[in-house]
């Protein structure tokens, strides 16, 4: 499975793909923003993406009407790692299309396994 991060901190998106690679054997590409990440999901076609809320140029609400907008990556679930989970704010996001939502910080033990289950619905 192929996961694409978008985050525009270099250390969570450090800690993410190295957790998703060793512990989860997961195949990792990333992005430092939300304009970056359509672009590389346009062209790479990952199986889920893992979105920042809060980046510079363009948020994650954004970034995700973006990608939901985009036939090439409309279909791609995209699961929200945010430090700001309150219950309004995480169904709002489902309504917009997320597919989940994850806090920051996450365990980087269970990572992968979080994203399975998320997917697995």
């Amino acid at each position: 499975m192929r996961v694409l991060i978008i985050d525009d901190e270099e250390d969570t998106r450090e800690i993410a793909k190295m957790s998703l690679m060793l512990l989860g054997g997961l195949d990792v590409i990333e992005a430092e923003n939300g304009q970056h990440g359509i672009e590389v999901a346009s062209k790479e076609r990952p199986d889920v993406i893992l979105l920042d809320m809060m980046m510079p140029i363009m948020d994650g609400p954004s970034t995700l009407e973006a990608l939901k907008n985009n036939e090439a990556t409309a279909g791609i679930p995209v699961i929200f790692l945010t430090a700001k989970a309150m219950t309004a704010e995480i169904e709002k996001l489902k309504r917009m299309g997320a597919t989940g939502v994850l806090t920051k910080p996450f365990d980087p033990t269970t990572l992968a396994q979080q994203v399975q289950k998320i997917l697995e619905g």
